[in-house]
Parts: C-alpha cells; structure tokens; sequence
C-alpha cells in the first residue's frame, strides 16, 4: 500500500519527514523545533494559526534566498539599533501583524529561540523591537525564523538610511472602495426608494439588483474582510471580541440580501450593508489618524529636561539639553551618567553598563577609539566622547519603556475596561438572538433589522477608548508643562497616590544657590587638582555644586575610580588615595553636636578638612507642601544629618514623617512598609542614590536639574523649574480620571438608548452604522476638549 506524500509532511512546515518522524497528537514533525513550537502554540490556544495558510511554518526557497543581504556586516550595521558584539537590538516593520494573537507569538520568540532575550510589540506602528544574542543567532536566522511562522518582517535599506517609515494605506484603500460602491448602491436603490413606476424601471430593476449585488462583492470581502479575520481568529483563541457581532451583521445582512434577489422577493439590504462597512471603517481611520497624532506628540514633541556637559572648542564644559547635541560635539559623561548618543570614546577610563539597552548588567571596558552606544551608562569615573550622530528622541522614549524596566504597576482603568469588553460581546448576542426571536413570532419582516441593528449599534468601543484618549492627551499637556511620564497609566496611578515621600538634596533643595564654605586645613595645589577633578567625576548633587564653586584647575586621569552610593568617592592618581563623602566614609567623628550638611575630605588616609552647605530651598517649597498635604500624607526622607530638622518641621504640615540618615536600602524599606499597611506611595528624588525607592514606589518621579538622571527606575521626570506647580499637576490627574468616569457614564446611556430603539423595531442597520463611528466620535471629542480645558487651567496656574 503506497504512503501519500501529505502522511509524511511536517504538520509544522512541511517538508518531507525522511531522516526524523517525531510524533505528537498524532501528528508528525520533521524535527524537535517544529514540534516544540507546535507545542507551544496548542498550550496557549493559538493552534488557529494553522489554518492561515497550509504548512505555515516552512520557509520557501526563494524566502531563505531573499535574506541573503543580511550577512553583509556593512548592511546590518545600517539595520541595527544597538551591537555591543553580544547583543543586537533590531526593529522590524511586520504588515501581518493584526490580532492579539499576533502579539503574544511575537513578544514570546523567545520560547522559540532562546537566543532572543525580550521582543516588544509596537501594535498600532505593526512593528517588533528584537533584543537577541549575537553569538548564537545571527540577524538573518532571526529574520528567517520570523518568516516561518506567518510574520516575515518588511525590510527597506532605502526606508532604513533615510528614516522613512513603510506607510500602510490598506485601509485608506478600503475606504475608498466602500465608500465608491456604497454610493453607487444609494444611486441603483433611488427607484426602489421611491416606488416609481414604469415601464423602463420595471424592465431594468432585476439589472440594478445583480449590479448592487456586484458592489457590494469588493465591499464584503475586501473592505470588510478584517471584521471576519479578526472575529475567527478570537473565537479559534476561545474569545469573543468586539468584531464578532459586526461579522454576524455583515453575514446576515449579506446572505439576506443575496437570497431576496435570487428569489425574487425583494431588493435586499444591499445599500445598509455597504453602509455600514463604509461608516465602521470611517470609524477606525478616526481611531487610527488620532493614534497616530498622539504618538507622534509622544516621540517628537516632549523633549526631556535631561542635560549633558558638552565641552567646546576652548576646553570650557557647558550643560546643554541632550537634543542640542550635534555630530562631532564632544561631551563629557561623569560617573553614573548616561550615554545619550552613540560616540567614539576619546578619553577617559570607560566601563559601560548596557543593562539599560539589553537587561543585562554585565559592565564592558572600553579603550579609547571605540564606539559606544547610546543608553550605556558609565561606572568608572569620567569620559570623554565624541558625539556620531545626534540624539534621537524616540529612542530615548524607547529606552524608558523598555520591558526589562516594566514593573508589575496595574492599570486599574485598562483591567476595568478589559473586563467589561470580555462580557459585552456576550451580552449583546443574547440580547439580539433573543429580540430576533420575539419578532420572528410578531413581525418577521423586521426580525433581520433587528438582528443587524442590535448587533451593530451596541458598541463598547466608546467605553475603550475613554481612557487611552484621555490620559494620552493628558501625557501630551503635561510634556508641554516640562513633566514627562513614561506612559499614560502612571497619570491614572498618580491620581490615586495616598502618600508622598521626597528626597532632600537635590530635590526639595536647589543644585545651584547652596552658600558653601570651607572648615579645614589649606589644601596645596596638588590636593586642589585632585579634589576638583574627582568631583568632575560625580554626578551628586552636592558634588557639582562644589565642583562649580572651585577655581579650574587641570585635568588629570585616575588610575582608579569608585564611587560608593549614598557613601562617597574613592580615586588613587600616582599612588595617591583621596576620598571625598560623608564624615563615616572619611573615617571622621564628627562632634555630634553639629547638624550640617557637609562634604568631608581625606587624602592619603588623613583628614583634611570638610564643605560645609547651607541649603537653599526651592522657591515656594512651603505652598507645595501645604497644597500636598490637603489630600495625602508626607515624608522626607534624607541621607543627610539632622541639621535641617527644624527649618523642615516649620516649613512641613504638622504629623510629617522626617527621617535622616538614610541610606538607599533603608528608603526601599520605608516605602514597602507603607505599602504593606495598604497606602499608595509615589516617591519624588533625584535618582541617584534613591532608585531602589523609585522603582518600589506606586509612581516614581525623578526632579531634574541639569543633571544626566535618565533612568529606568522612573516613572516620570519632572523639570526643576517647575517644581512648585507639582500640586496642580496632581490636581490635573485628578480631574482626567472623573473626565474618564463621565465618558464611561455617556457610553453607558448611549449603549441603553440605541439597544431600546434596536430591539423596539425602530433602527435600521444603515442608521446603526452611522451612530456607531458617532458614539467613538463623541467620546473623543468629549475628552479632548475637557482635557485641553484641564491643561488651560495648568497654565494659568
């Protein structure tokens, strides 16, 4: 008996099982791999992924011939973000992008490939940024592997080197063609309309019905064909989304309207249902152009306050913000500070941590003549770079929601709006089956106008987009105010913030106004070099604020560098040890007597002498605090001694939590305490020495003040110059969140209104599809408006 040549086909990717026949539910794989991913897709319930296409996993010759460029190392170099010689990051353009189902394959490659450390999909953008391995998989294996399971990136060196993007105009087209042929159907329908009679309309009326019938072809099957992509690919997935119901309407109303034409019965219901799919796809290029807009703002137009110390043409260092950097500018990268820019490293000492970029925290050391990348950070003292490119914003924004730094932080409003979707598809089937079948007893002729006008005019779209459109523009005021979140929810979780704890230096204390003076023994000119150039190094607070204050002296580089958070700095230069920080680390007694904020010094295991600061506070530190304290609790908390104490408790509202000394692990613990007692806790510093507690707290907001403090931990940044509008700004995320709750309210009558006219027998399809799109429409406009009216209120503030 001969063996048919599908019986021995991979089920995965169909090529001959010659060699290896592995079998599984009573399937056969080529290889492990094939069955693995198999495996993997039937766990998760995504087995409807072979029913795209037959042997979807295979990858066709002419596609492993098609990648062949991507070995050249001149052309992928074009192509990559980031290539440390162990890790590449890789962004890609995938047009077959299109469901949730697309996006849980993409962000799990790795449970196909372990080589691939994280992927991030961009949904509306039908994009996927790759973090992989280099030493195990090349870009064009990586690339490959995505072809073979139905996602094959779209790759353009000429889009890449000029920056363009691949623009989708699939739904631009789609409309088009709705709308043509839904107004050639409104034309074809006049005589019907109208009842006119006659001899030349009676002889041509079976012509007009086959023609609208023929319009409406290209419109059922090409413009409205994602709704029923979509509804199957959620039911295969055992879920029922939003385009279920509009899959069953467009069904009923095509099968009815064919089957009244073929029988002669009537002209069917062929202008409702191009209707319908013209106006839906009206509403989704809304949705899709708004989107759009908003990123754009996100990418573009909220620059952060972050400063870089550029050194020009003379050898003097001036902060300027990081999108001023130009090509062949060369800036100076203290310890602990970002790289902002790829550059070539041209002096300095470097050991750069790209667990920023890769999520891993392996430090690299660097030699002058190397490049590095940008979104390192620097753990060995100072640098030098030259600048090859200029900064690029949205990589910056890319940086700071990476997955790697993601933390388990529920959207209380997306997980609301999540449920409320799962059951309202539910919901509405049964509602328009069982209309249909009261009408189908009373009146048959209106029991398809129900069924169709129930399952269209209820939509929980408006519901959906409430509080995206809301807190999106939100994000963009509060970018044009100097404060910038990392995304929208942080606005929704900072309207709930129950406590709020502050760092003090550098924070609640200006970096540029401290009065410092000197207690201690005359420093020579040697230990004057070696103090102002170990302070170049730091990018403390309290260090660059003294380093501002000395006199320029030359520069030197160390043989060693070592900066101990929340401790202080250690640096040897010709077998010369210095130390710079608190009286502990310099191994001082200090007279416990004294409360002052001081720097201390020891050179050569003895102590010299100490800075003592007389802190500055930022103008209208008091109005902050009692506009704070009317709707949460408040803390300070500082590493600093107890000198301030008494100028605090005068400027804080009675019951305020003050504590001193404290190191960063001891803030960690203070804000999980207050956690575990149930309050909801943003923690406000500058992001040095208190990262641990920014990254526990509910909402983490780093103040920043000419200081390089990108950094993952955070939540938001807000710029210094606007420190004392930070009460108002709480108040507006207040306010978003009830502009949220009233969109949920007017969707709610909306949804009632139209499913009462629907089921009574009152609403045709046509019209339904009109007051869908409408209902979305309303909300958005609602909410911008009421948003731009919240952020007027800003400014004048």
């Amino acid at each position: 008996m001969s063996t048919k040549k599908e019986d021995i086909l991979c089920y995965h990717c169909g090529d001959l099982c010659i060699d290896n026949k592995i079998v599984a539910d009573d399937k056969l794989f080529c290889c492990n791999g094939c069955k693995t991913v198999y495996e993997i897709f039937s766990e998760n319930d995504l087995t409807c992924y072979y029913d795209i296409q037959s042997n979807p996993g295979s990858t066709p010759s002419e596609i492993s011939g098609k990648y062949d460029f991507l070995a050249n190392e001149e052309i992928a170099k074009k192509l990559l973000e980031f290539n440390d010689g162990k890790h590449q990051i890789i962004s890609l353009y995938i047009p077959t992008i299109h469901c949730s189902s697309c996006i849980w394959v993409l962000e799990n490659l790795n449970k196909l490939q372990p080589a691939v450390t994280a992927s991030q999909v961009n949904f509306p953008k039908k994009t996927v940024r790759i973090t992989f391995k280099s030493e195990e998989i090349s870009l064009k294996e990586l690339v490959l592997i995505l072809s073979s399971i139905g996602y094959e990136p779209y790759i353009s060196l000429e889009d890449y080197t000029s920056g363009k993007k691949a623009v989708d105009r699939q739904l631009i087209y789609k409309l088009g063609v709705a709308g043509f042929a839904f107004g050639n159907t409104m034309f074809l329908s006049f005589p019907e309309y109208f009842q006119v009679d006659g001899f030349w309309i009676e002889k041509y009326k079976y012509i007009f019905r086959w023609l609208m019938f023929a319009f409406s072809l290209p419109v059922v099957f090409y413009s409205g064909w994602d709704y029923f992509v979509s509804a199957f690919k959620g039911l295969r997935s055992k879920v029922l989304n939003i385009d279920v119901p509009i899959a069953l309407g467009i069904s009923a109303l095509f099968l009815r309207s064919v089957s009244e034409i073929v029988l002669d019965i009537g002209t069917g219901f062929f202008d409702s249902l191009t209707g319908l799919i013209f106006f839906l796809l009206i509403g989704r290029f809304f949705q899709q152009r708004t989107y759009s807009f908003l990123s754009f703002e996100r990418d573009y137009k909220s620059y952060f306050p972050i400063a870089v110390t550029r050194i020009d043409k003379n050898k003097k260092e001036e902060t300027v913000q990081v999108y001023e950097i130009e090509q062949g500018d060369r800036l100076l990268i203290r310890n602990g500070e970002l790289i902002p820019v790829d550059g070539v490293l041209i002096y300095g000492n470097a050991l750069i941590d790209y667990s920023f970029v890769t999520g891993e925290a392996e430090a690299v050391q660097k030699i002058s003549g190397d490049k590095l990348f940008a979104g390192g950070k620097q753990q060995s003292g100072v640098i030098e770079i030259e600048a090859l490119k200029s900064v690029e914003q949205s990589y910056l924004t890319q940086l700071w929601s990476n997955d790697v730094f993601q933390k388990d932080k529920v959207a209380a409003f997306q997980s609301l709006i999540d449920r409320i979707s799962q059951r309202f598809t539910i919901v509405v089937l049964l509602i328009a089956f069982i209309s249909t079948a009261f009408w189908l007893y009373h009146d048959p002729s209106k029991a398809l106008n129900v069924f169709t006008a129930v399952l269209i005019i209820a939509c929980p779209c408006a519901i959906a987009l409430a509080s995206p459109f809301t807190l999106g523009n939100m994000l963009r005021i509060f970018g044009q105010q100097k404060f910038y979140f990392k995304n929208a929810n942080v606005i929704e979780r900072m309207a709930n913030i129950s406590t709020i704890i502050f760092d003090k230096t550098g924070t609640i204390t200006s970096n540029k106004k401290a009065e410092i003076s000197y207690e201690g023994k005359e420093l020579f000119k040697e230990e004057g070099v070696l103090l102002y150039n170990i302070l170049r190094a730091s990018n403390h607070p309290l260090s660059r604020q003294l380093y501002d204050s000395l006199s320029e002296e030359k520069i030197i580089k160390f043989d060693s560098f070592e900066e101990i958070t929340g401790k202080g700095m250690k640096a040897k230069f010709n077998e010369k040890t210095i130390k710079v920080g608190s009286a502990s680390f310099v191994n001082y007694e200090e007279n416990n007597n004294t409360f002052q904020t001081s720097v201390y010094l020891q050179i050569e295991e003895e102590y010299i002498g100490k800075y003592v600061f007389q802190n500055t506070y930022r103008k209208g530190l008091d109005a902050v605090f009692e506009s704070l304290g009317e709707f949460s609790k408040l803390a300070i908390l500082s590493g600093d001694n107890k000198g301030e104490k008494i100028r605090l408790e005068k400027l804080l509202p009675k019951g305020t939590t003050l504590l001193f000394q404290q190191d960063p692990q001891q803030k960690l613990e203070f804000v999980k305490q207050l956690q575990q007692k149930g309050e909801r806790v943003m923690m406000i510093g500058d992001g040095l020495n208190d990262a641990g507690a920014l990254a526990q707290s509910d909402v983490g907001i780093v103040v920043s003040e000419n200081i390089n403090v990108f950094s993952p931990a955070c939540d938001g940044i807000l710029d210094a110059t606007q420190f004392s509008e930070f009460p108002s700004y709480v108040s507006a995320s207040k306010k978003s969140i009830k502009i949220i709750k009233w969109s949920f309210v007017f969707s709610f009558l909306y949804n009632i209104t139209g499913l009462y006219f629907a089921v009574s027998g009152n609403l045709m399809p046509v019209i339904a599809a009109i007051l869908m799109p409408l209902s979305s429409i309303s909300i958005v406009i609602f909410t911008t408006i009421a948003t731009t009216y919240v952020g007027k209120m800003l400014k004048k503030t």
